[in-house]
């Protein structure tokens, strides 16, 4: 199988698409995988697992746009179209538990207005996680737990995926990920070789019955039929009157 090297992550060559996550390996990396800031990366990948947004998108959430005034965490994330690819649309995901419960075990630091600051030490103290450090973390978790071929998309194309696979209107999910049109998200969903023969076996379902009882063929009698003259049977057997009516 090719591996191609994508600059920050490496890719099992799979047309060019993103791994998609099983829950095992998905529980893999949140127990095991992320131990640089463990409370911080699991927050931060468990929102673009949980909301379908991209790296880009998560790193530059600010807390006002999941945190109340109380620090609480709100009912809603919103995507700002300032932070979105082409800048398209703003776009308000619910919170289910599970990514209620990683945000939750998460305090951001207090002097910054980013929900994902990025490092006091260096130039970006005043601005949020950088992009490549986020590419970095999920790489490095991958590395720690023996997973190939994730990127940052995995979590967003799973997710996308998931939601298609339960059978989710495509417009709904548009809604959520933020897709200019139908054909870009057409490219995220995987279609697995088990939902292939799925669907080329209910096809059986047009086969024509066959009869059980298929007629014969034909087979001529290998004896000849005697001479009969029809005259000399009617002079033999003359027709019943029964049914015909008397002369008049």
């Amino acid at each position: 199988m090719k591996i191609i090297k994508l600059g920050v992550a490496m890719k099992i060559d799979r047309h060019g698409q993103a791994k998609i996550l099983t829950v095992a390996e998905i529980q893999l990396l949140f127990n095991e995988g992320f131990t640089v800031d463990p409370p911080r990366d699991r927050a931060l990948f468990a929102i673009c697992l949980y909301t379908a947004c991209r790296i880009s998108e998560a790193i530059t959430l600010r807390k006002r746009d999941v945190l109340d005034l109380k620090g609480q965490v709100r009912p809603e994330i919103v995507i700002r179209k300032g932070n979105t690819k082409g800048k398209l649309a703003t776009r308000t995901i619910p919170v289910i538990a599970d990514l209620r419960s990683k945000l939750t075990a998460y305090t951001p630091r207090k002097n910054s207005i980013y929900l994902f600051p990025g490092n006091e030490i260096n130039s970006r103290a005043e601005s949020h996680l950088h992009r490549d450090s986020g590419i970095w973390l999920l790489r490095e978790a991958c590395k720690r737990v023996g997973l190939e071929g994730v990127s940052t998309h995995s979590f967003r194309r799973t997710a996308l995926t998931q939601m298609s696979n339960a059978g989710i209107p495509l417009r709904v999910i548009q809604e959520i990920s933020g897709h200019r049109t139908l054909d870009e998200l057409y490219k995220y969903l995987e279609v697995k070789p088990e939902q292939v023969l799925g669907a080329v076996a209910s096809l059986s379902m047009l086969a024509p019955i066959e009869p059980n009882n298929s007629p014969q063929p034909h087979t001529p009698s290998s004896f000849a039929a005697p001479d009969f003259d029809i005259s000399e049977y009617h002079e033999a057997n003359p027709p019943s009157t029964a049914l015909n009516p008397p002369p008049a």
